[in-house]
């Protein structure tokens, strides 16, 4: 497989027409040299339904088994099945930041190892979400910028950027949802990795049903909040957070 800077993991569950939109503003919008991940789950995904209009765009199409099911699973298989200098989870159904994965890239290179999609610092942006889900992750967000070392203050959304040097030093040990991103967030810190945030938008899904499970997550989310919490009041060692060989 060629080697790109930049591959865009795109976890999928019958969003194909979702994805045909998607590609049609990657291909106008994106300069950096990608390669797409779509990382599915069953074979019967209507997004095979599609594979033959993908043929018409000139960017690399792959497609991942996920070899378990869910988002975490798809997620941490499609960060690890590349060679790009970055990766990015983008999600299948965000029409409003095509624009800004050239900033997340040239912020990579930088020397910033993950590049956070901010929708909590000025100009970024959520309409539309829950009354529940947004008291809890603002809450989060806020407390832990507030009493960590960790410097955004988004520190719980999915949409980011990740170095492959990250990814090759670290497990990733988080088994549901989203949690993967505040996990890889809290050992870049105690790493003393670069982050960085720039502004993102995010709408509520309006076609389709959200598969975020914020009760059934939140013991994971909670876990790697404490461990960004351990870095700064405990005064963890980075060494403790590089994968056991």
């Amino acid at each position: 497989m060629k080697k790109v800077p930049l591959e865009i993991v795109i976890p999928i569950y019958n969003e194909g027409k979702n994805i045909l939109k998607l590609f049609e503003l990657f291909r106008t919008f994106i300069k950096t040299e990608f390669r797409i991940l779509l990382c599915y789950d069953l074979g019967d995904d209507d997004i095979f339904s599609f594979k033959q209009e993908f043929e018409k765009f000139k960017f690399e199409i792959v497609f991942v088994k996920n070899p378990s099911t869910g988002p975490c699973a798809a997620i941490k298989e499609g960060l690890h099945f590349g060679n790009s200098e970055c990766v990015i989870v983008y999600p299948a159904d965000d029409f409003l930041n095509i624009n800004i994965i050239d900033k997340m890239y040239f912020s990579f290179k930088e020397n910033n190892d993950i590049v956070v999609a901010s929708r909590f610092i000025k100009g970024g942006s959520m309409k539309g979400c829950p009354i529940v889900k947004s008291i809890l992750v603002r809450l989060a967000s806020s407390s832990l910028y507030a009493l960590s070392s960790i410097p955004v203050r988004d520190a719980s959304n999915g949409f980011r950027l990740f170095s492959r040097k990250l990814l090759n030093t670290v497990n990733i040990e988080s088994k549901v949802g989203f949690a993967y991103s505040l996990e890889l967030l809290s050992k870049c810190n105690r790493l003393k990795f670069g982050i960085h945030e720039i502004p993102a938008q995010w709408e509520e899904r309006s076609e389709g049903s959200s598969r975020f499970k914020i009760i059934k997550w939140l013991p994971e989310y909670f876990r790697w909040y404490l461990y960004g919490l351990g870095t700064t009041w405990l005064k963890k060692s980075p060494e403790d957070v590089k994968k056991r060989i």
